[in-house]
């Protein structure tokens, strides 16, 4: 049995391997940890850098990354309106992301660890989105009208869920970012394509 077959077997048995690097642990515990991390925003060329590029996974136990959703969260708590937040927009490249829950009671904010949009709907639907890493950006955006995601907790366990609605709006913003995709790049790609408008509720006339 090689080496690279033990290391693949490890790997499938304790799930995902890969934990914050030296340098993000020090970045996600610096200064005070009950302080909300700072928004990265595209008119900072560094922070932009950070936002376009691709986020990879990280182990749900990594015993920082509590410390990371709560910050990710005081940072959303803090804006104006915010709904949803994703790693990347606080500086750390790694597939982890904060979004309320419009299709729950009492509209909660909860975190998803390596999410994945495993299916998406062909109805779309379109409406006005911003981004708290673009200043004063508001466009109108056709996006899958329900998803299919898959996602993990704190403890490793593996999450599959239908979401529809405003909400699946904001699960396909959020992991936009970690793709780094960005909305007003988003924005300009979709000015070149042509959608048919279907009225769902229109009344049909006989």
């Amino acid at each position: 049995m090689n080496f690279t077959f033990i290391l693949m077997l490890l790997v499938s048995v304790n799930g995902f391997s890969q934990k914050f690097t030296k340098d993000e642990k020090a970045f996600i515990l610096a200064g005070d940890t009950k302080m909300a991390l700072p928004i990265y925003q595209i008119n900072n060329e560094h922070q932009h850098r950070v936002l376009l590029a691709q986020s990879q996974e990280i182990s749900p136990k990594d015993k920082t990354l509590p410390v990371l959703i709560e910050r990710m969260r005081l940072a959303l708590a803090a804006t104006e309106g915010g709904v949803g937040i994703a790693a990347p927009q606080v500086g750390i490249n790694r597939r982890v992301i904060l979004v309320q829950r419009f299709d729950k009671t009492d509209y909660p904010v909860e975190y998803f660890i390596n999410p994945k949009i495993i299916w998406r709907s062909e109805l779309l639907n379109k409406g006005p989105e911003g981004d708290l890493s673009i200043d004063k950006f508001r466009e109108a955006f056709y996006r899958s009208y329900s998803i299919r995601l898959e996602y993990y907790d704190l403890d490793n366990n593996k999450h599959d869920e239908m979401v529809e609605g405003f909400t699946a709006v904001i699960f396909q913003h959020e992991t936009d970012h970690l793709s780094g995709i960005l909305i007003q790049d988003k924005f300009r790609n979709e000015k070149a394509l042509q959608y048919k408008e279907v009225k769902v509720y229109q009344k049909i006339k006989n």
